[in-house]
């Protein structure tokens, strides 16, 4: 499956490779095994450890934890808008809005990052100002969340979608 996301102005932006896992109580999940690719214009890559998203039935952001990442990068949540499936049961879309939580191992912590960004795009763009107040409040709730460890956000919840990804021994996709 693939996982698209594109810009406010629907200028296209990444996209994954994933393989669909099954739901919780918080929503879809879906995994990026090692190796699978993720691009975008000007820019590809290659996940250099294994990887699950939860598509949240809030359709408002993406809650990315990665397992074995070689730089510490555990959780990364994009906000976005109208993140969903599409009318295609392969694909999910969403509305990357800039904002994202971030949580690396060690020192550095948790954070709300590009908020530069957030802030041009916000002029550029013309966002809404509901959903300007919507996800401001929603990045300082998610990046409290996830330094508390609140469920979903918690290791426990991530790990076990990231063994469920590691059993299906998924290779390359074809």
């Amino acid at each position: 499956m693939t996982f698209q996301w594109r810009k406010w102005d629907d200028a296209p932006h990444w996209r994954h490779e994933c393989v669909y896992l099954g739901s919780d109580a918080w929503g879809d999940w879906v995994g990026q095994p090692r190796g699978w690719r993720s691009d975008r214009p000007g820019a590809s890559f290659i996940a250099e450890g294994p990887n699950v998203t939860l598509v949240p039935p809030s359709a408002d952001f993406a809650f990315t934890v990665n397992r074995d990442h070689p730089r510490g990068l555990r959780v990364y949540i994009d906000l976005g808008w109208q993140v969903r499936w599409s009318g295609d049961p392969l694909v999910a879309v969403g509305i990357d809005m800039d904002l994202d939580v971030v949580r690396v191992e060690g020192e550095r912590g948790t954070w709300v990052d590009d908020r530069d960004e957030w802030a041009e795009h916000r002029v550029r763009f013309g966002y809404p100002p509901e959903i300007v107040t919507h996800l401001e409040a929603l990045a300082l709730t998610l990046e409290s969340d996830v330094r508390a460890q609140r469920a979903p956000y918690n290791d426990a919840t991530a790990d076990a979608w990231l063994d469920r990804l590691e059993a299906l021994g998924a290779g390359r996709p074809a």
